[in-house]
């Protein structure tokens, strides 16, 4: 697990981390929490002239754009999860999906969440402007049928990058307030501290994924520490990032 941080240094870090798994061959699994109230935009998602920028500044709400696709995420009381892989040794799309649910399934499992993998009939959504969490895609996962957890990869130049957030608390229908045009409240989305009856921390969830690890793959999931020559590159990242061409560019 890292330090909360802010949208732009998550998002730098995340990438660093991809760029490294191209040379170094490891997978990296990381869990974090944001800074500050972050509103991310998935990578191919029309934004630009959609969002009450008023009210979002009027909230204190950060926005950033992920490199990883998918729909508007508030992070505030979630937990975030990054793997990062060499797609060489991961299988195509599918096949890496069904490996980090694997673990995640695992960890929740240990948690105590009885969580499963939606199959819903009809196709995903496009990345338009309902929130992530309005309703579950196939390979995402649910409990009692409703979404816990929203995932989007990005694979680039031999590398993997996996984004997934999983809810301690339920303030996704805040972003259906945020747009210029108002939709319909989303359903409410399955929670942590529901299916608990307590909200975990971001520790209890890091532990939980690390016992997974060594369960599910069957070797110690091994501290990682985020060196010099990533923290470095994260930093010249950090600039697009930061940079509303690169938010709202489309």
């Amino acid at each position: 697990m890292t330090p909360a941080a802010l949208g732009a240094e998550n998002m730098a870090l995340d990438e660093a981390l991809m760029e490294r798994a191209r040379t170094s061959g490891e997978w990296v699994a990381r869990v974090y929490t944001w800074s500050r109230p972050t509103i991310s935009l998935g990578r191919n998602q029309t934004a630009l002239g959609r969002y009450d920028l008023e009210r979002i500044h009027a909230l204190d709400i950060d926005v950033v754009r992920r490199p990883t696709g998918g729909r508007a995420i508030l992070h505030d009381r979630e937990i975030t999860y990054s793997v990062t892989a060499p797609d060489t040794e991961s299988g195509d799309l599918r096949q890496s999906y069904e490996r980090i649910n694997h673990l995640l399934l695992t960890a929740l499992s240990l948690l105590g969440v009885h969580a499963a993998i939606a199959a819903p009939a009809k196709r995903a959504a496009s990345p338009g402007m309902s929130p992530c969490f309005d309703e579950p895609s196939a390979g995402e996962l649910t409990v009692a049928g409703r979404k816990l957890a929203g995932s989007a990869q990005w694979r680039s130049e031999g590398a993997l990058l996996q984004h997934g957030s999983i809810l301690i608390d339920d303030d996704q229908s805040l972003l259906a307030t945020l747009a210029v045009d108002r939709g319909e409240p989303i359903p409410a989305p399955a929670t942590l501290s529901e299916a608990l009856g307590h909200a975990p921390t971001a520790i209890d969830v890091a532990g939980a994924l690390a016992d997974a690890i060594d369960t599910v793959e069957g070797s110690p999931a091994l501290p990682f520490a985020i060196d010099d020559a990533v923290r470095a590159r994260a930093s010249e990242l950090v600039v697009q990032y930061l940079d509303d061409t690169w938010t709202w560019r489309r």
